[in-house]
């Protein structure tokens, strides 16, 4: 018996039904330049591929940059190869030191910031990146606005909390609002605070989750199985934090079923969230093509009820 991993839960008018896989943009224009980014934009398209998720303050912490890098190597991607067709994007605001909260006016202004950058006409799902202070009925209003007016096609929720959720929504529905049909939360095997309150928030308005940090900065592909290795990345502390008796757990755990399956590690750890309740499509971003064929792998790859239980018990 195998798990039905093909996912009930709909992004609205949005499908990942047949591509079970969002690419993660928070690397172009920033360890990926033009050339590799757009290397890996070919590979994930040609390779079934469908939604590209990216950010306006994408990639704001590195030297020299603001924000935005990461949309306009999009654009310039879309304009190069003329594929904007071929894919779904998902970008968000609120964190952009030009267009910081959630307000009306921000809202609607860093929206046409970032069409302008992406060069497009439309975003096909744009998320409230992070909660602020700003009135949830005026935030709902103005996403719910941009839907009427063309500029986005679907609404998305990233890093809010239950109780705020329930607010969106039901300003939504008191007002005859467009109503969010995405999550976006921080959830891997290594990081299983979602399945908690927020899990239930999605059920219950039946929001289609997309995890991010799905590979848990890196963790969970396998390189990093010392905590003095030398790995090439710029997110390597990050992961050696996770290499206690758990991660080695979960790493053992990873290794066995990805024998069974003649995959990679990642390929399985990917497998393992896709499986999970609520959960349409896992983020998960590449530097080069090389990377990428693992990733493309998780969309094909089933697991078993033993094997998702297993995977289970390692990373409680």
């Amino acid at each position: 018996m195998t798990v039905n991993t093909d996912t009930t839960i709909a992004l609205g008018s949005l499908d990942l039904s047949g591509a079970p896989l969002a690419l993660g943009g928070n690397v172009f224009g920033w360890t990926a330049d033009a050339d590799a980014s757009f290397s890996v934009l070919d590979g994930f398209v040609d390779g079934g591929g469908l939604l590209i998720d990216t950010a306006d303050v994408y990639s704001a912490w590195a030297p020299g940059h603001v924000g935005g890098e990461s949309e306009s190597v999009l654009g310039a991607w879309f304009a190069a190869a003329g594929r904007r067709d071929d894919v779904l994007v998902a970008t968000k605001v609120s964190e952009h030191s030009e267009f910081s909260g959630l307000s009306g006016a921000t809202i609607r202004a860093a929206a046409e910031a970032s069409l302008k950058r992406l060069g497009t006409d439309r975003i096909d799902l744009y998320y409230a990146h992070f909660d602020h202070d700003d009135p949830i009925e005026e935030t709902a209003a103005a996403f719910s606005s941009l839907v009427d007016d063309g500029l986005v096609r679907e609404i998305g929720i990233s890093n809010f909390s239950p109780e705020r959720i329930d607010a969106w929504l039901a300003a939504a529905e008191a007002n005859g609002l467009h109503k969010p049909v995405a999550l976006q939360p921080h959830y891997n095997l290594m990081e299983r605070d979602f399945e908690g309150g927020l899990r239930d928030a999605a059920a219950r308005h039946g929001l289609g989750v997309l995890p991010y940090w799905g590979l848990a900065k890196g963790f969970l592909t396998g390189k990093y199985r010392e905590a003095d290795g030398d790995v090439d990345s710029p997110r390597a502390g990050d992961a050696v934090k996770y290499l206690d008796d758990r991660g080695r757990r979960v790493l053992a755990a990873l290794d066995r079923i990805a024998l069974e399956h003649d995959a990679e590690v990642a390929s399985v750890a990917l497998a393992w969230l896709k499986a999970q309740p609520t959960v349409v499509a896992p983020i998960a971003s590449a530097r080069n093509a090389s990377q990428l064929t693992t990733l493309l792998a998780s969309m094909r790859l089933t697991l078993t009820d033993v094997e998702v239980e297993a995977l289970t018990e390692a990373s409680a």
